[in-house]
């Protein structure tokens, strides 16, 4: 192999190691703002208008399990009258909290947060879910709270 041949062997070679090196550089950025973009997705940020409720029901002993499957359930139902749920809990340690089930809604401003609600129930596919869900909840023990945003974050 004559000198020259070597010399464009090792040519190629480093030239594909840069190739490599910089798709892989390419690759790692790309997936760095894909991953930032979609953790942002999902950010509560404090609007001045935007308002947090806060829902909290106390069920029946024995009755949580019936009441997180109807949530289950509804879940699309809220989606499409724009009740974007933040998140739903079943407190587990505190005895003085079991046989509590929490959810948190934000909505753009308090209007729309009504609006978006007697949207909802007037859908007549909501009540059924409705009907089941009343005997599971002590509704004497029921806890809705509007929140705003602190003017600050953390």
């Amino acid at each position: 192999m004559t000198l020259k041949a070597a010399q464009s062997i090792l040519d190629r070679r480093r030239f594909k190691g840069w190739i490599l090196l910089g798709t892989a550089l390419v690759s790692f950025a790309a997936g760095s703002l894909f991953t930032a973009r979609l953790a942002h997705l999902r950010e509560v940020r404090a609007d001045s208008n935007r308002v947090f409720e806060l829902m909290i029901y106390h069920t029946v002993p024995g009755k949580m399990p019936a009441l997180e499957s109807i949530f289950h359930d509804v879940a699309k139902l809220q989606t499409k009258y724009n009740l974007n749920v933040v998140g739903y809990w079943v407190p587990n340690e505190d005895p003085a909290w079991k046989n509590r089930f929490v959810y948190l809604v934000v909505h753009p401003s308090r209007e729309a947060a009504e609006a978006n609600w007697r949207a909802l129930h007037a859908d007549p596919e909501f009540m059924p879910y409705r009907k089941s869900a009343e005997p599971l909840i002590e509704s004497k023990r029921q806890a809705n709270h509007i929140l705003g945003a602190a003017e600050f974050l953390c």
